[in-house]
């Protein structure tokens, strides 16, 4: 069994290349990835997401077969087509997964976006919007290694403006080390 930096089995942060963006509901972080992603691909890369959502998000609608198994209470319901499978999986009460533990089950991309997972420890971009009124997660998270915001704010961290997607994409494809 091959091993990793710790002297454990190798896990995803050490097979794919994982940037995270974080913010407060609200500050683009979606908007901006959705916008960013065309932009991987165009260089030739294939790129995944994991998004942490909120608590009583579905992806399932009522009336359809899967959603009624589900509420049968079925685990898990594996939905598939020639175009694409979705796989929900019932929590039933058991504690929230780690995100190294979701890592595990994404299929090897050149580049994996993290939306959410806050105090993750990956390299990350702040998305922030002052009309939010939220504070700077910055300060308070040494993982973060640049800003994109609506305004001019003082650090010493790279900053972007929230639409300018090239500098965007180049800063993350530097600091994953993959030159594309």
């Amino acid at each position: 069994m091959r091993t990793g930096r710790a002297g454990g089995p190798i896990s995803r942060w050490e097979t794919m290349k994982v940037f995270g963006f974080a913010g407060w509901s609200g500050s683009g972080k979606t908007t901006l990835i959705e916008q960013l992603i065309p932009r991987f691909v165009g260089r030739g890369l294939s790129v995944s997401v994991i998004k942490h959502a909120h608590h009583e998000f579905d992806v399932d609608r009522p009336g359809k077969d899967s959603y009624r198994h589900r509420h049968a209470g079925c685990t898990e319901v594996l939905v598939t087509s020639d175009l694409r499978w979705a796989l929900m999986h019932e929590m039933r009460g058991a504690p929230e997964q780690s995100l190294e533990q979701h890592l595990a089950r994404m299929t090897p991309v050149d580049l994996l976006l993290v939306e959410g997972w806050k105090w993750q420890p990956m390299p990350k971009l702040e998305v922030y919007r002052e009309a939010n009124g939220k504070p700077l997660l910055h300060p308070d998270d040494a993982h973060i290694v640049a800003i994109a915001s609506d305004v001019d704010l003082p650090t010493r961290l790279p900053r972007f403006a929230i639409d300018d997607h090239e500098r965007i994409v180049a800063f993350v494809l530097e600091s994953v080390g993959l030159k594309k």
